[in-house]
């Protein structure tokens, strides 16, 4: 029998999914702002440095979040899975910010804080179907008896 993909993984409700896609993003932004803030207020980091840190660890927290929750993957963490990872949520920090700059640039009337808004939204949708078609894709081996 032919097996339907869904963007949903095996086994997971769409609540429980998207309240993971959900959580992992909170998660991801908590610990960037607070590693951003820690650095900069208490260990008197320039911002510059701190968000570099702050952006790398928020990564990994939103890795291990989306990777447990979202996507509910049953193998162990592996760096190719990271990598790709980081490779979709590095692509849709520039997809977020390039569009916010394109908004602003060509609807200038539009206040900035709806560009980002706009933006976001973009990003966030290039950044779910790039967690489920590349960063936690689910490999199958078909082997014959």
């Amino acid at each position: 029998m032919a097996r339907r993909r869904t963007l949903l993984p095996e086994g997971v409700g769409l609540l429980r999914h998207g309240l993971g896609f959900l959580a992992g993003g909170a998660t991801a932004f908590g610990v960037d702002a607070l590693v951003l803030e820690l650095l900069t207020v208490g260990l008197g980091v320039t911002p510059i440095l701190a968000r570099l840190a702050a952006i790398s660890l928020a990564m990994v927290a939103g890795w291990l979040m989306h990777r447990t929750y979202t996507f509910a993957v049953g193998s162990p963490p592996s760096f190719s899975e990271f990598v790709r990872y980081a490779g979709v949520a590095w692509s849709a920090a520039a997809i977020n910010y390039g569009s916010f700059v394109v908004i602003v640039l060509v609807l200038p009337w539009v206040d900035p804080l709806a560009g980002m808004v706009a933006s976001s939204l973009l990003a966030m949708v290039f950044s779910y179907l790039g967690m489920r078609v590349a960063a936690f894709r689910r490999r199958f081996a078909h082997q014959e008896k």
